[in-house]
């Protein structure tokens, strides 16, 4: 279970935390949330898919880094791929929030925690949150940049799916996939845009999410979808070093 405390340059001031993705610190999981404040980015090196909350039943966008369960095919000696999601790269911290007064109203202002108890916050090696002069460190600052992506995207987040629902944009994508060695793999209950009706778009709801930013987003997120050929051939190059 977490133990999230509230960041500060005094009772953390000799924390370090580990960064590397080797053996140890592996980040096994499949996939990753995104958010659209990430996306463009993203698209170059990943799939990006659409899931639904089990829990709500809402859209939520996801990377794929795998093809099986609790498999990351960019982890090989460090991460292999020019961009980390913001959910990956922020480590064990967290967005909280610390309610405040402003002028007799009651505010609630996001703040910075970390999880005391992850394995990658010690006090011997890693990178330092804190320099001497008690000011933020580089990595920490890369930190708090990761932080402010996942915050700012998670208030669009609502409104670009609400955007490709009205548009009809959104389709179920079938991924059968069949490796060198024979074996298949079928990946279910993920969505993606339907690259055809995005194309003919037009009038007013071209123009709605041109304005918005979000008709840039959805070609994105077609585009990335050529990123699944690389996962294939991860996945086939890691079967031949078994």
């Amino acid at each position: 279970m977490a133990n999230h405390n509230i960041l500060d340059n005094k009772n953390h001031k000799d924390i370090k935390i580990i960064t590397d993705f080797d053996d140890k610190f592996s980040e096994k999981t499949n996939s990753a949330l995104i958010f659209p404040t990430e996306i463009k980015d993203a698209q170059r090196d990943y799939p990006i898919l659409f899931i639904k909350n089990p829990d709500t039943g809402e859209f939520q966008s996801v990377v794929l880094l795998g093809l099986v369960e609790n498999e990351n095919l960019y982890i090989n000696k460090g991460w292999q791929a020019s961009y980390i999601p913001a959910m990956i790269s922020k480590g064990p911290f967290v967005i909280a929030f610390e309610e405040k007064d402003n002028n007799g109203e009651k505010i609630k202002q996001p703040i910075v925690a970390i999880d005391m108890d992850n394995p990658r916050v010690n006090t011997k090696s890693g990178e330092a949150l804190f320099l001497e002069n008690s000011t933020a460190s580089p990595y920490l600052q890369q930190v708090n940049q990761s932080l402010k992506t996942l915050y700012d995207g998670s208030l669009l987040n609502q409104e670009m799916f609400k955007a490709f629902l009205k548009h009809d944009l959104i389709e179920p994508i079938a991924l059968n996939i069949e490796l060198n060695n024979g074996s298949k793999i079928n990946l279910a209950g993920n969505y993606t845009i339907n690259e055809e009706k995005l194309s003919k778009l037009t009038g007013d709801a071209l123009n709605e999410l041109h304005s918005a930013g979000l008709l840039r987003i959805a070609y994105f997120i077609t585009a990335s979808l050529g990123n699944i050929k690389r996962l294939v051939d991860l996945k086939n190059a890691q079967d031949l070093t078994r």
